[in-house]
C-alpha cells in the first residue's frame, strides 16, 4: 500500500500504519451508510414489523451500498489517482462533476447536495426524537422529552435534539465531526452485536423473529473487525475519538444514576 504525494509520488505504508490507513480511510464509507437503522427507532409505528424491518434494514443497506460503490467507480473511472488524493477540499464529487459538466458542474453537485441533504435529515430528524421520546418513557432521559404536543409529536425532544445539533456543528470541523460519529457508532454496533452472544445464552427462549444470518461466525468476525477499526482510530486519528470515546463513557454513570432515581 503506498500514499499518494501532492507531486504525485508515492510512499509506501507499512506494519500497523497499512491498518491505520485503511481504517481512517472507511471512515466516510461508514458514515455513508450509517442510518441504516433508523429504521428501528419508531419500530413501535411500523406495520407487520417482523418482516417490514428487517426487510427496510436489507433493503435500505443494498441501495446505498450499490450507490456508493458506483459512484466511486465513477470517481476512479474519470480521475487520475492523484486528482482523488488532493481533491480540492477534498471534494472528489465535484472534481468529478466539472470533468463531466465544465464548470457548471459544481452548482449540479451543489444541487444534489442539497436535496441528499435535505431528504436525509427528514429522516434523522424525526426518528432520532423518538429515541429521546422512547429514554424518557423509560426513565433514562428528561421527563419532559416523554411528552407528546397537540399533533402526536415530541416537541420537546426535537428542540433538544436542534440544539445538541447545532452546539456539535459549532464545535469542530466536519471532518473531525464524521471521525468522532463514526467511530462511536462502531463502537455502539459491536456492542450491539456482543448482545446477541449474550441473549443466546440467557434468554435462548425468546422468540427471535430477525436471524442472525451465520450465528456465530459473522457476529464474531465483526466484532473483531469493528473492535479494530475503533482502536485504529484512537491511535491514528486522536483528536476527536478520544473525546467521543469519553462522552460515551459518561454515558455509563448516568444511566446508573437514572436507574438509581427511578427506584426510589
Amino acid at each position: 500500500m503506498k500514499t499518494v504525494a501532492a507531486d504525485n509520488s508515492t510512499t509506501p505504508v507499512i506494519g500497523l500504519a497499512i491498518f491505520g490507513a485503511i481504517a481512517a480511510s472507511m471512515v466516510g464509507s461508514i458514515f455513508s451508510s450509517d442510518a441504516w437503522n433508523n429504521v428501528t427507532f419508531i419500530a413501535g409505528e411500523i406495520k407487520n414489523p417482523k418482516r417490514n424491518i428487517g426487510l427496510s434494514l436489507f433493503l435500505g443497506t443494498l441501495i446505498v451500498t450499490i450507490i456508493y460503490v458506483s459512484a466511486n467507480l465513477m470517481y476512479i473511472s474519470l480521475l487520475p489517482l492523484n486528482d482523488i488524493a488532493h481533491a480540492p477540499a477534498d471534494r472528489v464529487a465535484v472534481s468529478s462533476a466539472n470533468a463531466i459538466f465544465g464548470n457548471i458542474g459544481t452548482y449540479v453537485i451543489a444541487i444534489m447536495i442539497m436535496i441528499s441533504t435535505f431528504g436525509c435529515n427528514n429522516g434523522l430528524i424525526l426518528a432520532g426524537a423518538r429515541v429521546y421520546y422512547t429514554m424518557a418513557q423509560d426513565g433514562l432521559f428528561f421527563k419532559k422529552a416523554s411528552t407528546l404536543n397537540k399533533n402526536a409529536v415530541p416537541e420537546w425532544a426535537l428542540w433538544a435534539q436542534c440544539v445538541v445539533a447545532a452546539l456539535l456543528c459549532l464545535s469542530g470541523k466536519y471532518g473531525d465531526l464524521l471521525d468522532m460519529v463514526s467511530f462511536i457508532v462502531v463502537i455502539f454496533y459491536v456492542l450491539t452485536i456482543i448482545g446477541i452472544f449474550i441473549l443466546r445464552k440467557k434468554r435462548p427462549e425468546m422468540e427471535r423473529p430477525y436471524k442472525a444470518v451465520g450465528y456465530p461466525i459473522l457476529p464474531a468476525i465483526y466484532v473483531l473487525m469493528g473492535t479494530l477499526f475503533c482502536v485504529l482510530l484512537i491511535i491514528y486519528k486522536p483528536n476527536f475519538t478520544w473525546p467521543g470515546l469519553i462522552i460515551a463513557l459518561l454515558g455509563i454513570p448516568l444511566y446508573y444514576l437514572a436507574v438509581r432515581s427511578n427506584k426510589k
